[in-house]
């Protein structure tokens, strides 16, 4: 018997988080497990560098979505994700973890998202970000795009609206890259996009 049979099936815990001005789509793959979550949103592990980049981009303080008790505060990151128009989603709606953990290497995809459907709540969006191998790898799929070296972009096209297919590199710990080096990245994708 295949051990991938008795692996429970988990479905997406969290909405798209849709800003009504989107520019910009960010997509993950899949979040870890909820006894890893510092908030109730996306990137919530405290491990993972995502905010700290943001916060080195945007402000010069990797600390500047921490909270005073070291936590990400959910209510300073969505207000400015709603300010510049960045909308945050994942390319798994639904996962097999084969390790337990949330290493791309470890994640049976069941259900992709429906990427179509989130571009069409979004008609100012001009670029899909992808921040990690995994993610990278199912938007090439569903726009039937080449993919981007990371820290490049490719143009696809989506319903008539030329678009920007975006590869960062990932946010997690486990990719060997300082902080500093992944922020520099970060930052030329978001003076490029008119965001910085």
């Amino acid at each position: 018997m295949n051990d991938t049979n008795i692996i429970p099936i988990e479905n997406h815990p969290l909405k798209p988080f849709i800003p009504q001005n989107t520019r910009m789509l960010m997509l993950g793959s899949f979040p870890p497990k909820k006894i890893r979550w510092s908030m109730n949103f996306y990137y919530p592990n405290l491990q993972n560098d995502m905010w700290r980049i943001f916060g080195l981009v945007f402000f010069g303080d990797k600390d500047h979505f921490l909270d005073n008790t070291k936590l990400f505060d959910k209510n300073r990151i969505t207000v400015f994700l709603e300010e510049k128009g960045i909308a945050l989603s994942d390319t798994a709606r639904s996962v097999k973890r084969l390790k337990d953990n949330a290493s791309d290497k470890f994640l049976e995809v069941v259900e992709a998202a429906d990427i179509n459907t989130l571009l069409e709540q979004m008609p100012m969006c001009k670029a899909v970000v992808t921040t990690g191998q995994k993610a990278t790898e199912i938007l090439s799929d569903l726009v039937s795009s080449a993919i981007p070296p990371v820290g490049s972009f490719v143009e696809f096209e989506y319903q008539s609206r030329k678009m920007r297919f975006y590869r960062m590199p990932s946010s997690s710990r486990a990719y060997p890259k300082p902080l500093s080096e992944k922020a520099a990245v970060y930052a030329r994708m978001f003076e490029e996009l008119g965001l910085l």
